[in-house]
Parts: structure tokens; sequence; C-alpha cells
């Protein structure tokens, strides 16, 4: 459904575009709570997933984005939600049944299994194990691996270098637990550990008779070298990110400072760190509320590129809405998904249970951004669109390097029989050579959706 706000929506993003905006890194939907790790040599983006217009939070499932140069980003859609867990009781009071609960996650990989570690506001931790990290994900154990209430939310896995696997989560303590190498189980002769909360290692938290360090919620643990890491939310409402070391798993901790601080512009009341390295870059996952429509509670995740201090500490990391540079280029003659993006305005994803997913809501003058194509230096022929209509007469305009920027090509959209109808349609090309970013701009009667685009392709 197209919304309301949505001449707001293509005007302000509009604007962000002309600042050459590529964070938050998903514009289709609100996303929170990012959880990235690398597979087979691609990112994998685990998300919460905000409902439009929410006026609380309301989060039913999670989604999966991935990418291979760090600006263009693939919607999976799906990947699970709260009806995977048969013990996630909807008639639970207060808590929103199936329409709320699916908090922030984290996925990792162990002997070629993909566990997936899931919050349930209010019912506590579960798990679920896929062969794929797309899924399909099931529930091994059938009810919850860490219970609690309130406080057993925003898990964090780790696998150490000796093989053990910790657990770490909480609000308002944190906990640990060291996971079995089954990853669905736990050591219960060690337990649950509750980490002592000291100003010495979380910082202290000013005029606050219940809480007396930083330490609010969302951990993120990992190790670089012989230090570990624990970076969180800290402070209260708002929310800013800050960290803590160790040179063991299990603590001590020592305080070490804060990454992102709170009230700049754009930052939701709430704030949800991931660190990641790839292709020998290192990058500070976060959201916000930048987005039209955006609030608190319709977030959008973003990232930053950074360098360690000699030291191994982090720098403070401010906000952009440039993003990270591409670490690679992407290939235009191989089948790409339409839902390959790095920026757009106006349009909408949906999965398909027969061609995955695609792109949909298009209206006229809405467009789709892919950064960094490399045409190289041969003469480009021919475009192709696979696309899905209802009706004749739009149309997809390809131009290279901004939205106005020179025409390649242009790709007249037939009546394919209506939506899940494919139909490939070509064009040819001019001027396509040498790196470029490339808009799909989409033409055709003003006020009307025009069709469904599912993926494309340049030939030589």
């Amino acid at each position: 459904m197209k919304l309301s706000w949505s001449l707001t929506l293509a005007v302000a993003m509009s604007a962000l575009q002309g600042a050459l905006a590529d964070n938050p890194v998903v514009q289709t939907k609100f996303t929170a709570d990012p959880a990235p790790v690398v597979i087979n040599g691609a990112v994998y983006l685990y998300a919460d997933h905000d409902e439009d217009n929410a006026h609380g939070f309301q989060l039913k499932n999670w989604l999966c984005y991935t990418t291979t140069d760090m600006v263009n980003w693939t919607d999976h859609g799906v990947v699970a939600d709260l009806h995977d867990f048969k013990w996630a009781d909807p008639k639970i009071s207060g808590w929103g049944g199936f329409d709320n609960g699916a908090w922030a996650p984290q996925c990792v990989e162990r002997a070629g299994k993909f566990y997936f570690y899931c919050p349930l506001q209010g019912r506590g931790i579960g798990v679920l194990v896929a062969d794929s990290p797309l899924g399909p994900f099931v529930d091994p154990i059938g009810k919850p691996l860490i219970g609690g209430q309130y406080d057993s939310i925003d898990p964090t896995v780790f696998i150490d270098k000796d093989g053990q696997a910790y657990l770490y989560w909480g609000n308002p303590q944190l906990h640990y637990c060291k996971l079995n190498k089954d990853m669905i189980s736990y050591d219960q002769a060690v337990g649950i550990v509750k980490v002592p909360l000291t100003v010495e290692s979380f910082g202290q938290r000013p005029s606050d008779a219940h809480r007396n360090t930083l330490y609010e919620e969302g951990p993120w643990f990992y190790r670089r070298g012989s230090l570990y890491y624990m970076v969180y939310a800290a402070g209260g409402i708002p929310e800013f990110i800050a960290y803590a070391t160790s040179p063991g798993p299990t603590g001590p901790w020592t305080y070490r400072g804060i990454i992102m601080p709170k009230n700049l512009p754009n930052l939701a009341f709430t704030n949800h760190p991931a660190v990641l390295d790839y292709k020998g870059h290192t990058y500070f996952f976060y959201h916000n509320q930048a987005l039209p429509g955006g609030a608190g509670f319709d977030r959008s995740i973003c990232v930053e590129e950074f360098k360690y201090n000699p030291d191994g500490s982090i720098p403070t990391v401010l906000p952009t809405t440039e993003g990270p540079a591409p670490v690679r280029h992407l290939n235009p003659y191989v089948s790409t998904p339409a839902a390959t993006i790095a920026w757009e305005v106006g349009v909408k994803t949906e999965i398909s249970p027969t061609s995955g997913v695609y792109v949909t809501n298009i209206r006229d003058s809405d467009y789709i951004k892919v950064r960094s194509v490399n045409f190289g230096a041969r003469r480009v022929k021919v475009f192709s669109a696979c696309v899905a209509s209802a009706a004749s007469g739009s149309s997809i305009e390809v131009h290279l390097d901004s939205v106005n920027g020179p025409l390649a090509a242009t790709v007249a959209v037939p009546n394919t029989g209506g939506p899940d109808h494919w139909s490939v349609s070509t064009a040819s090309v001019t001027g396509a050579t040498g790196i470029r970013d490339v808009y799909f701009v989409f033409k055709g009667t003003p006020g009307t959706t025009l069709f469904d685009f599912l993926q494309w392709k340049f030939s030589k």
C-alpha cells in the first residue's frame, strides 16, 4: 500500500540524495537493531522490522539484507517471525502477542549450521537453526533457551578461538552463559552468570537511584586480537553508545568511553550498536530515525567506517548521510535483483513465494540508485529488465551518475498479464562505460501504481 505521506517522502528523500546520502542503508522499510555477520564472503545484515506508522514498539518479524560492497544492499525479506516459536503464547498480557516482541537478534554460523538467537519481548530468548543463513529456520528445542521477562532481551553471541561460545544479553542487568557445542543449550554447571555492573567496568551514571552505571541494553560482544569488547547502549533515554574492554571473555571489564554521543541530529531515543570487520575495513552499525516518517518507533539502520586507535581504543563515531565508500564494484553483466539498492525514492519491496523479493509500489518519478557499477571499457549494447504489469505505457529510464544524468537506455514496460507474470524487456544502451552510479527512474501515468520490477542485467 502506498503511504499517504509518499509525496513528502519523495521530496525529502530527493533532498537527502542531493547530499549524496546512502545512510540509512535501507529505505523501503523501517529497520532497527543491526546484527551483521560475514558469511561466505558476504555481509548478512539481520534486522528488526518496525512496522510503518507505529505508535509504540511493533515488531513482528526479522529481516535480512546482504552486500559484498557495503553500499548496495539486497533485500531478502522476512527470514523469521514470532510464529516460528510455538511457545510464544500470543495471549500473554501486555506484550502485544504476535504484533510485538521480535526484538534485537543475532546470528552465528557453526559447523555449517546457522543459529539465530531471538528475543521475544516478555517471553525470553529463543533459538532457531537453519542450513542456510536465509533459512528456513526452525525451533529445535520448542521452548525458551533463556527464560525471563523484560530483562531477557538483546542477545549477542560470539564463538571464541578455543571454540567456546558465549551468549550475553540483558536490560537492566548484563548476563552471560557458556553455550554448549550444540549451540542450543548452555553449560548448566556454570549456569547463568550476572555480570557485576561497577563504575570501573561500565562507567558512572549520574543522578539515577536505580542504576549506578551507564550500562542500559543492547550489548555487542566480540574479540580483536587479545582484547575483548563489550559495546552497549548507555545512559538511559536518549541512549548513546559506550564500550568496555577485557583481557578475557568474561571480564573483568574496564570502561573505555563513549563511541557515539546522544542528542545528535536524527538519532532515535534508542540506539543499538554492532561492529564488523570486512575486507580489511571496520564498520560501526547503529540506527536512527532519519527517514521521512521516521520516529522513535520507526527506525533505520546506518553504517559508518572507522579505524581503531593504536592502543585498540575506538574513536568517536559520528553519524553521516554519506555512509562508507564501496569496497568493490558491482558487476552489471550478471542478473541482479531489482531489490539490490543503494538508495531509493518511493518504492517498496515484497516477496513472492515463487519469484522471491521484488520491487513494487512503483509510481511516476520514483527511482532506485545502484552505486559503483563497473561497466569497463567495452561497449555495452543491451539492458534487460524483468517486469510484471497489468497495463502498458510505463517505462524504466536508465540514467548515469545522477537521477537527471545522461540517459543510457529507456525500456518500455508492456502489459505482461498482471502481478507475478514476469516478462523480460530490453533496450539498446549508449554511453555506459567506466565506473558509474546507475539510476533506474520509473515513468508512467502520474498518480497510479505502474508495475513490479524483479531483476536487471546489462549485456555487451
